[in-house]
């Protein structure tokens, strides 16, 4: 017997061990099942559970359990992620806190380090994905420095360099201070900010800056080639009193210039802005570099160098103002200053010699095109499908403003660029400088046979590596089993936010190096605000720890909540009381469940009993007939990745038509132990994905039932019709009887007399009287094919089912008419509201038939009310 309340505390890690030990998160590659595979986003390895992830696990475990349930040889493949700057910090602020640098200790030590922290921290991880019920394959774990994940890596790297499409060269990159690497486009942050604008005499011109400390090198001064204030000036140069005496400044006409903007004329630094480096790249400038990568002003800055960026603008603007060249100050200036998205220091756009992707060279084995092309393409081709669809408009355009992408990084964690570099001696010749690309170690030189080699110092950016994901956890460059059998993988679920880090990457990486795409679907799951809305931060305070809310409420409340309501691509509001609502499901299919299983140990239930369409009330018709509609409903939207539909359908049919109407309807001696058996143990196996440590042990309770749930077949609805017809009918007319009560104040514990007007549902009303009497408290009820109404009686409709309640000695027959008439008048206005649609030529040509169908019913159903409550106002 289930205990009288549900602990979840008490189930969940036990039933979790048993899950994980049967083997039944385990796939076969060498199965016939069709293949259906989702490859976890890999957490941090040295992360915490956060919300994100939470909501992530909860709904990839629902489609894997799903899949898993209807015959696929589901595969999700769990991992972790090496997460390079971010570990790296962490890991450079515990040394700080013992007083040493990661310099001091060398790069072996500190990469010890490192890997010792990683490993200590890794297993945390690991246990909050189990909180979260993810039944995935943890025999086919894998971390993205794995080293076979190495392998497939530097495969990668040296395929795309022999394609020429990996170069090393001095580009303009975004530079982060306090990390000393570069970040990705996509990895810098923008945030609003407030600080001055310069306005400052240039020669004949006036331009303007929020970092005059860029300036000392700027000789080039674009105008607009329509801008008529300065043709005089285009294509040539002219001596200007400038920081440190007087230069030479040449015009040059580009229509990247604003005539609008300020004088319309603006100075050129190509060594520290991506616009001015396309500019000189295009005039071939020069650039020069004016601040360094720790951000320190270089000699060119004059009795400024060695200064911090930041000091020499507060000194330099002092200096220009002495020297007259300082026209006026914007203290006011509103801008988005970028900063590094791990740290939020500010970036510094700055010249590096750095690896690149070359985004834009066709190639031979992409058919002519080029990797942003083709990422284009199977997305445009609906090779991929986005859901929702909307964000499709918003890859385009990431992609079609996608630059060259920097891949190298100047930490020390990650997956090293595998390129060395001769150091040979006087027998090295000129081919010696030239990069050695490699999939393995180099034993000597190729060209002077020298073996002093040194590898490059950087590492791949960790997007690089992860941009592999769905094919290097398969064992990727080999034809394994596991590659032929589950990829491309099925879908990809995560936050839209990363939409651009990671997304693109993997369709980029996957289309070029296998030939295939990495996911046939790719399905975004929003932002979790706060209760008003907000976003979730430390700073508000407003946070939720999906651990600790396991800990309060369950696992199974906690995967409901962020279900239910939760539509792809849109943000959604979680906090602790909509969680304990869940909590309230979660123990109102355990007590049913108990007062079921209880009926069948009173009978002496021992095995599931035999389903006998043949002796069915029409409670049983009516219940059956629910639950096959809900479990064509449900698979059709898990399916189709409806997730939040097939949660809200399932709490629907288990609160309202299984709890609220059929075990109230099959009371004493009108229970059928078949059906109810059978409906229990199929409601068991359509909530199991969605909350599978309850169903799971409710499951081991009910008598007959072998094995473990989460092995169970999917239910399927029997090719049968069942009569729902007269049990709707009662429940509607139950409905407005409990609702008159409430409207007229009428004690709930007060029985009634009732009269209905039955019409042609006469006979269904007949059938079930009993249910009637005792469901709706009537003390005595009357059913009549038509006559006189009642004087002074309260009515409404059901159905097409007068209801009438004489009030007399029950309630104040002026404030009822009073309530009435205001009930009508709402009544008027809504039917207004219909009928207007209704008119609407718009709507009824371009609505789906089935949408105006109902509002012509709802339409209808309003009128019939209305009257007769008219009539009602009349007989009081």
């Amino acid at each position: 017997m289930l205990d009288k309340a549900y602990d979840a505390k008490k189930y969940e890690d036990a039933i979790y061990m048993k899950w994980e030990d049967s083997g039944a998160f385990k796939a076969d590659a060498n199965s016939k099942k069709p293949p259906f595979t989702i490859s976890m986003p890999p957490p941090n390895a040295t992360g915490q559970l956060h919300l994100g992830h939470a909501i992530m696990l909860a709904l990839e475990d629902i489609l894997i359990r799903h899949r898993r349930m209807k015959g696929y040889e589901a595969l999700w493949l769990p991992g972790t992620d090496h997460a390079a700057i971010a570990t790296q910090n962490k890991v450079e602020k515990v040394l700080a806190e013992e007083g040493i640098t990661r310099e001091q200790l060398g790069r072996e030590s500190f990469l010890g380090r490192v890997r010792e922290y990683v490993a200590n921290s890794q297993d945390i991880i690991r246990n909050q994905v189990r909180k979260m019920g993810s039944s995935c394959d943890w025999s086919r774990e894998r971390y993205t420095l794995d080293d076979d994940l190495n392998t497939a890596v530097n495969e990668v790297f040296v395929r795309m360099f022999e394609d020429g499409l990996i170069y090393r060269g001095h580009r303009i990159v975004n530079w982060c201070t306090r990390c000393s690497s570069t970040l990705a486009d996509d990895e810098v942050e923008y945030v609003e900010a407030q600080s001055s604008f310069y306005y400052i005499k240039y020669g004949p011109v006036t331009i303007g800056t929020a970092r005059p400390e860029t300036k000392f090198a700027d000789k080039v001064v674009i105008v607009h080639p329509d801008d008529e204030r300065y043709k005089d000036y285009v294509g040539k140069e002219i001596e200007i009193d400038w920081i440190d005496g007087k230069i030479k400044a040449k015009f040059i006409a580009d229509k990247e210039a604003d005539m609008e903007m300020g004088s319309g004329a603006m100075t050129i630094t190509p060594a520290h802005s991506f616009v001015d480096f396309d500019l000189a790249q295009k005039y071939k400038l020069e650039v020069m570099p004016i601040i360094d990568t720790d951000g320190k002003m270089l000699p060119v800055a004059g009795e400024f160098a060695g200064m911090d960026a930041l000091e020499c603008r507060g000194k330099l603007v002092k200096k220009m103002d002495k020297l007259g060249l300082l026209e006026s100050i914007d203290e006011n200036y509103s801008h988005n200053l970028s900063v590094c998205y791990r740290c939020n220091t500010a970036v510094q756009p700055l010249v590096s010699n750095q690896w690149f992707i070359d985004v834009n060279k066709k190639i031979k084995s992409l058919g002519g095109k080029s990797i942003k092309q083709k990422s284009v393409e199977v997305v445009k081709k609906k090779e991929i499908e986005i859901i929702p669809n909307r964000f499709d408009k918003t890859y385009f355009h990431w992609m079609d403003n996608l630059r060259d992408w920097c891949i190298s990084r100047q930490i020390w964690w990650g997956h090293r660029v595998p390129v060395w570099y001769c150091v040979g001696d006087e027998k090295c010749k000129p081919s010696c400088k030239n990069p050695i690309v490699s999939r393995e170690t180099p034993k000597e030189c190729p060209h002077c046979k020298s073996k002093n080699l040194k590898q490059d110092e950087d590492t791949l950016d960790t997007w690089f590596s992860s941009g592999l994901w769905t094919f290097s956890t398969l064992g990727w460059p080999e034809k394994t089993a596991d590659f032929k059998k589950f990829h491309p993988t099925s879908v990809l679920e995560t936050g839209y936010d990363i939409l651009f880090f990671w997304v693109a990457r993997m369709i980029i990486m996957t289309t070029y190096a296998t030939g295939e795409i990495p996911f046939e679907k790719v399905y975004l799951h929003g932002l979790i605000r706060d209760k008003e809305g907000r976003k979730m931060s430390k700073s508000l305070g407003n946070g939720i720890d999906p651990i600790e809310m396991i800990e309060k409420f369950g696992t199974d409340a906690l995967r409901m909540s962020m279900v239910i309501g939760n539509t792809p691509g849109n943000d959604m509001r979680l906090y602790e009381e909509k969680i304990m609502a869940y909590r309230n499901f979660t123990n109102k299919l355990w007590n049913a469940s108990r007062f079921v299983i209880g009926i069948f140990e009173e009978k002496g239930i021992k095995k599931a009993p035999e389903l006998d369409l043949g002796s069915l009330s029409d409670a049983d018709e009516w219940i059956l007939s629910k639950t096959y509609s809900t479990i064509s409903a449900v698979d059709d939207a898990l399916m189709n990745y409806r997730i939040s539909e097939a949660g809200q359908l399932l709490y629907d049919f288990l609160w309202n038509d299984f709890c609220d109407w059929y075990l109230e309807l099959s009371k004493g001696d009108k229970q059928n132990i078949a059906v109810l058996y059978h409906v229990l143990s199929t409601t068991l196996k359509l909530l199991h994905p969605i909350i599978p440590f309850v169903t799971e042990q409710i499951w081991t309770e009910l008598p007959g039932s072998s094995g473990m749930l989460i092995t169970e077949p999917y239910p399927e609805p029997l090719d049968r019709d069942f009569d729902a017809d007269s049990i709707d009918l009662v429940t509607e007319v139950i409905s407005a009887i409990r609702r008159m009560r409430a409207e007229n104040k009428i004690q709930a514990a007060d029985k009634i007399p009732v009269v209905l007007y039955g019409h042609k549902e006469m006979h269904a009303l007949e059938k079930n009287m009993a249910e009637l009497v005792r469901l709706a408290r009537i003390s005595e009820l009357t059913l009549k094919d038509d006559g006189p109404k009642l004087p002074g009686a309260a009515t409404d409709v059901a159905a097409g089912v007068d209801i009438l309640i004489p009030l007399a000695g029950l309630v104040d027959t002026e404030k009822e008419k009073i309530r009435l008439k205001k009930e009508i008048d709402n009544l008027a206005k809504y039917i207004a509201t219909l009928s207007g649609k209704l008119s609407n030529k718009n709507f009824v040509q371009n609505a789906p038939k089935a949408v105006v169908e109902g509002e012509q019913k709802k339409l209808a159903d309003a009128e019939v009310r209305m009257n007769k409550m008219k009539e009602q106002v009349d007989n009081l």
